[in-house]
């Protein structure tokens, strides 16, 4: 669990398959988080075109933070650092 004044950031993602990336955070933790059930269960058609792997695979980790397509989508770090989308 975070700590309530934690500044946690992503230091690094990397793709492993499917929908998942392994994220590593600034405090030397990380998580492997599958992006799979919540892009395929969203109605969105901005969300679900992630759905192509190729877009999926086109995310940047800038500042701290982990997003695809200029913040097209992206996630509250902190509930990416508890394993919850």
């Amino acid at each position: 669990m975070l700590a309530e004044n934690a500044v946690i950031d992503i230091s690094k993602a990397e793709y492993i398959d499917g929908y998942k990336l392994r994220l590593m955070f600034n405090n030397n933790n990380e998580r492997i988080i599958d992006f799979g059930t919540f892009l395929h269960n969203s109605l969105n058609p901005m969300i679900r075109k992630y759905l192509q792997l190729d877009n999926f695979k086109n995310f940047t980790v800038e500042y701290g933070d982990l997003f695809w397509n200029d913040y097209d989508l992206c996630f509250p770090i902190a509930d990416l650092y508890e394993g919850r989308i």
